[in-house]
């Protein structure tokens, strides 16, 4: 922790250290946020110690485990590990199940490592309910060793249900071991929110104030005021803002990071071949600055062929290759240094414009320019339904995964500075928490940082509840390092959801916003008094605060500080003494 400090008071002395006071843990079985994403000679042991599932490592032979579909099951053992294989299988579903129970109100967590007999082929894991088909996880089994599966769900109804594994390639044996399900009140899934923000976003200090002495001084004044958070929090904006001063009044009262919603995609800033035009985004980027306001870079590319412009569809081979060199040599030159990140090629795990183009190391070729062009910005994918819906092939963690080693294994990309953003567009429907928090999890096993880059609920009757749900589900995760909604305001209206009306006043979504800002985020003050030993303790997000103290004996003078909290790791620092010359 950092502390800097400010006073030309006369009289006064500070002398400033900062204690870190351990944290109260609440009494409630604790939440594993480990992952492995390597295909390991042996699986580890089952979280939980199975939770839920019966016989979870296999050492009782096939108890508690039957056939799904049309398989063969058989238990087998390699060396000192049990474990169960399906084969002789028909039917992609056809594999190893479990009868469960399970409940309406609870939120479950799962997990298994599985192997399969050759390749490196996709398995899902699946639970049959009474009211349909839940898609649980989902990983790219390999041969001769074993890959974490990590996902999540919750039931509509309580009742019966049967865990079993899916892979379309029928020809392939699924080994599966070190299964787990493990349940979770909401009580209990919240208080794992509330105990990561004080272990990862929060610190707690300790504060003494003492007589010139060295005597405790009691009922000193205290107030500490927040000046700037340090999570990124914030919201996409558009050309509107740029005219609109109640726009600009709300927006910049709350948010410390944007993106962009058009202005810097290629149909924004080059219409027509060769007449390129960045007056926009270039008086948007000013007026972030002005408001000390950073900005994420969105986007380069964008892999989706609805969104290419006409020009662009008519080009040759050869044409497109130097168009779009021309592309992210003006653009990312352009902004060097005055973005915090950039996606580079969106959506390119739902799309292949380019792949089709150019070849199917398009992506990875883009990545490779943009890291000679502004090496010192994160580089980002950036896609959808990765966290929000386990049911897309297309963008399960485990393909975000293999997206991401590809683009690493071309020649010259083995040091990109490589970033995660999640676009987090989720439906009217309630939000899989546990799928979402067990996506992060895998990802974050990469040690990239990992953005939250677009975030939305679907108009519906519980479109706020649930917002506020994700928001709260992805600032407690602690390896997310940043936040935005994407909600842009337009008169016509919003790309999905909107925070406020055209007057600017909060619609529920935008009360949702306002109501984690000041409990969560950005804690706006805080005051008190010290106790009978003079100390005065508060467990403070991370930013940049003005702290003032006041007592009777400084009759004319308070003391004023700057104080800056950030996470810290090691040793915890001796007590901070505010040392009075009386």
């Amino acid at each position: 922790m950092k502390i800097s400090e400010k006073s030309n008071m006369a009289g006064l002395v500070l002398w400033c250290i900062l204690l870190l006071i351990g944290l109260n843990t609440v009494n409630t079985l604790s939440y594993d946020y480990t992952a492995s994403i390597e295909c390991l000679a042996s699986p580890q042991r089952p979280q939980y110690n199975g939770g839920v599932i019966r016989n979870p490592e296999l050492n009782e032979g096939l108890k508690g485990w039957s056939t799904f579909g049309d398989a063969k099951i058989e238990h087998r053992k390699l060396g000192n590990n049990n474990f169960i294989v399906a084969n002789s299988r028909v039917h992609s579903y056809d594999s190893v199940s479990q009868n469960l129970y399970l409940q309406k109100n609870k939120i479950y967590t799962f997990s298994a490592w599985i192997q399969v007999s050759k390749g490196r082929i996709p398995v899902s894991a699946v639970f049959k309910t009474q009211t349909g088909y839940v898609h649980a996880g989902a990983i790219f089994a390999e041969s001769n060793c074993w890959s974490m599966l990590k996902g999540g769900l919750a039931v509509d109804a309580s009742g019966p249900a049967q865990l079993y594994f899916e892979s379309n390639n029928t020809l392939i044996d699924i080994w599966v071991d070190s299964i787990s399900l493990q349940p979770f009140t909401k009580k209990q899934w919240m208080s794992h929110q509330d105990q990561a923000i004080e272990k990862t976003r929060k610190t707690k200090v300790r504060i003494q104030a003492v007589d010139s002495q060295g005597k405790p001084l009691s009922n000193a004044n205290i107030s500490i005021k927040l000046k700037k958070a340090s999570f990124p929090f914030g919201c996409a904006i558009n050309k509107n803002i740029l005219y609109n001063n109640a726009y600009q009044k709300w927006f910049t009262s709350r948010f410390t990071v944007t993106v962009f919603e058009d202005e810097m995609k290629w149909y924004s800033t080059e219409p027509s071949q060769g007449k390129v035009d960045y007056s926009v985004p270039d008086a948007m980027l000013q007026f972030a600055k002005k408001n000390n306001v950073i900005v994420r870079g969105h986007n380069v590319f964008w892999d989706d062929p609805k969104y290419q412009q006409g020009w662009i569809n008519s080009l040759s081979p050869t044409d497109l290759s130097k168009a779009t060199t021309e592309r992210i040599n003006s653009i990312m030159s352009r902004y060097r240094g005055q973005v915090i990140g950039w996606d580079v090629v969106n959506e390119n795990l739902h799309f292949n414009f380019f792949e089709r183009k150019l070849g199917q190391n398009a992506s990875a070729v883009f990545y490779n320019l943009a890291q000679k062009i502004d090496g010192t910005s994160t580089l980002f994918l950036n896609d959808y339904n990765t966290i929000e819906d386990g049911r897309d092939d297309d963008s399960t963690p485990a393909k975000y995964l293999q997206k991401l080693r590809d683009i690493k294994a071309f020649p010259g990309n083995g040091n990109l500075k490589l970033g995660i953003g999640l676009e987090s567009h989720f439906s009217s429907a309630a939000p899989n928490l546990a799928y979402m928090r067990a996506s992060i999890d895998t990802l974050a096993a990469t040690n990239f940082p990992i953005w939250l880059t677009e975030v939305d609920v679907q108009s519906g009757p519980y479109q706020a509840q649930y917002l506020e749900q994700i928001l709260r589900e992805g600032h407690s995760h602690p390896k997310v390092a940043g936040i935005v909604i994407w909600s842009a305001w337009k008169p016509q209206g919003c790309y999905r959801m909107c925070l406020t009306d055209n007057n600017f006043k909060n619609l529920p979504t935008g009360d949702v916003v306002d109501k984690l800002l000041a409990r969560r985020i950005a804690v706006k003050s805080l005051a008190g008094r010290t106790d009978g030993n003079g100390f005065f303790e508060a467990s403070l997000s991370h930013g940049v605060y003005s702290v003032k103290i006041h007592h009777p004996s400084a009759k004319k003078f308070s003391l004023v500080q700057k104080l800056n909290v950030v996470s810290s790791t090691g040793a915890a620092n001796p007590t901070l003494l505010m040392r009075f010359a009386t």
